[in-house]
């Protein structure tokens, strides 16, 4: 099906100028019909908080909050919560 730009709506127009007709096509056979909400962060703060324990170090806290979104202090206080939780298992 050859898609009339003209007449897209103009979120579908978006869609097809930033990914093309073939990638507008797979996005609107597989949401047609929905409302969908996208959220200004990208990444899942639960799922964050779980990989920066993990990864968190003081020289690193400006490189993580550039790559996940989250502010200094919230990466801060999650790290500060784990360390709490781990000295009172103990």
């Amino acid at each position: 099906m050859e898609i009339d730009t003209e007449c897209l709506v103009k979120s579908y127009k978006e869609f097809y100028e930033l990914l093309g007709e073939e990638n507008l096509m797979k996005i609107y056979d597989a949401f047609k019909g929905q409302q969908i909400t996208f959220p200004m962060k990208m990444y899942d703060k639960k799922l964050v908080a779980e990989k920066v324990k993990k990864e968190f170090k003081e020289h690193n806290v400006s490189d993580l909050t550039r790559r996940y979104g989250y502010s200094q202090r919230w990466l801060k206080e999650t790290c500060r919560v784990n360390e709490t939780k781990k000295s009172i298992q103990k």
